[in-house]
């Protein structure tokens, strides 16, 4: 059965920073997909917000540029966001999603690309 499986999100204070990470579970390997994070407020559409390719191009949305990193550690099927200066419009759940293909750089915080998510993890951000 494969899967993918975010790390416990948290609440933190504004200014501060996550990790999140998630694990691929049940592929052959993911060193050739393409690896997104999403999120979604309530209330809100899915927002894509990082993707990294299996070629390391990554893209950031402009509403996390400058403060999020996204990166993959392929030896351990893993792909990690890093938050830095949260702000509590970046309170939502996040999930994170897979594609076993590389997918074109303009379409890669697309959801309609991906096809494995994540159950999602919750991060709140409090002023």
């Amino acid at each position: 059965q494969v899967k993918l499986v975010e790390s416990e999100g948290a609440s933190v204070q504004t200014g501060g920073s996550l990790t999140l990470s998630c694990a691929a579970f049940g592929f052959t390997s993911t060193t050739r997909f393409t690896l997104a994070w999403f999120r979604q407020a309530p209330g809100k559409e899915r927002e894509g917000i990082a993707a990294v390719d299996s070629i390391g191009r990554t893209v950031l949305a402009d509403s996390v540029k400058g403060r999020f990193t996204v990166s993959r550690d392929d030896a351990k099927d893993t792909l990690i966001l890093q938050a830095n200066s949260l702000k509590p419009e970046d309170t939502a759940m996040y999930y994170c999603a897979a594609n076993a293909r590389n997918i074109a750089y303009w379409l890669m915080l697309s959801s309609n690309e991906y096809v494995y998510w994540g159950q999602g993890t919750q991060v709140s951000v409090s002023s």
